[in-house]
């Protein structure tokens, strides 16, 4: 299957997917998108959160991990054992931490393609 994935444009997340970014990740206080939804060898592709609309970059999704209910520390911890893949700013470390449920994204083969926008209209929220 093939995914949109919101990126932050202000952390130059796009940039870090050239090789140090490894891993993406996402996390609510609830089960929700894309928990169960992205699988191993699915192509996920990448767009900024800025409104231009153009797909950049594309990667394969080497594994996934759906977590449990985490309490604070856990979360805390899982983050802290893969930041080096996760290249994550303070401001979105704040974002993520302590959230009950994360969803780890490893992938690889990332690579910039032919930009391309997408049609958003359909979509109600950047979750869908």
């Amino acid at each position: 299957m093939d995914h949109v994935v919101y990126v932050d444009v202000n952390a130059k997340e796009l940039d870090l997917l050239s090789g140090k970014k490894t891993m993406i990740i996402r996390g609510a206080a609830g089960r929700k998108m894309p928990c169960g939804r992205v699988n191993e060898n699915d192509v996920l592709y990448f767009i900024n959160n800025n409104s231009e609309g153009m797909i950049r970059t594309s990667a394969k999704v080497k594994r996934v991990f759906n977590s449990e209910r985490l309490k604070e520390d856990e979360s805390n911890q899982l983050i802290d054992r893969n930041k080096d893949r996760l290249q994550l700013t303070k401001k979105q470390y704040d974002r993520w931490a302590g959230n009950r449920y994360l969803v780890l994204i490893e992938i690889s083969d990332a690579q910039t393609v032919e930009p391309f926008r997408i049609d958003k209209s359909d979509y109600g929220n950047m979750d869908d």
